[in-house]
């Protein structure tokens, strides 16, 4: 169950399809239930708010993660993760990662100066700050969720197509890719959703694993959210169910029979 929010946040980063109109905006709330079969583990939950950083309008995203029930007595993740985001350029301004998993801490906050190219990075658990470079139009992984929604355009995508973009975590650049596979219509508690299926792969490194089997299912309508989050494991499958949302911009589509 470690990193519960970080596979949400990147399957979300796979799940995003963007359009010409916005995909989100200010009130957009959403919680899923992570699970092993019929054994709830935790939940996590993103939400947006429409703010001001340093005098200029963003969307500050709010993510969170736990585990719960006898999960939490074995192992217990509570992590944090928020984003600034440029309500017109959707890129980042300001990244912050708060997390405690089984007693492993991280408390990170990243500036992004895209004049420059440079992220100013700040350890707040060691009282460190250190200045890196970071490619043009990089995203961290909150804000390349919302940005791929606004901005991907997979109208003429083929089955097997990739496309790359560049993300900045922690300390590293990572190369991510997203590979499209199929159409699905998918049973959920709220009915039939016609779904866009994705797998995202992340270059390897200290914080992720290369080719994981990672699959999400988003919704083939204007807001295209992710409705379900599978990572196949040696013991099994975990999944991330959306259970609850509010605030959507645009109405949820269902397939009726």
């Amino acid at each position: 169950m470690k990193r519960i929010l970080t596979l949400v946040l990147l399957l979300a980063v796979s799940a995003s399809i963007a359009q010409s109109k916005k995909a989100y905006g200010d009130g957009e709330w959403f919680r899923f239930r992570i699970h092993y079969g019929l054994i709830t583990a935790g939940y996590a939950t993103l939400e947006v708010d429409q703010e001001t950083l340093n005098g200029k309008s963003v969307y500050h995203v709010k993510g969170e993660g736990r585990t719960t029930g006898v999960t939490r007595l074995f192992f217990n993740v509570e992590d944090y993760y928020e984003s600034y985001i440029d309500t017109d350029k959707d890129i980042p301004y300001r990244f912050i990662r708060k997390i405690d998993e089984g007693g492993h801490t991280k408390d990170i906050q990243i500036d992004f100066d895209h004049e420059t190219n440079q992220a100013l990075v700040f350890n707040k658990k060691h009282n460190n700050k250190e200045t890196l470079s970071f490619p043009k139009d990089a995203q961290d992984m909150v804000s390349a969720f919302y940005y791929l929604r606004n901005r991907l355009d997979v109208s003429n995508m083929q089955e097997g197509d990739v496309t790359e973009m560049n993300m900045f975590f922690d300390k590293e650049n990572y190369k991510f890719r997203l590979k499209f596979l199929y159409r699905e219509t998918l049973k959920t508690k709220f009915g039939k959703v016609p779904c866009m299926v994705f797998r995202p792969y992340v270059q390897a490194g200290r914080v992720f694993k290369e080719k994981e089997s990672l699959t999400v299912w988003v919704s083939d309508d204007d807001n295209r959210i992710p409705v379900r989050i599978k990572a196949s494991l040696a013991v099994g499958n975990l999944k991330a169910d959306l259970v609850e949302f509010k605030g959507l911009k645009h109405s949820f589509k269902l397939e009726v029979d």
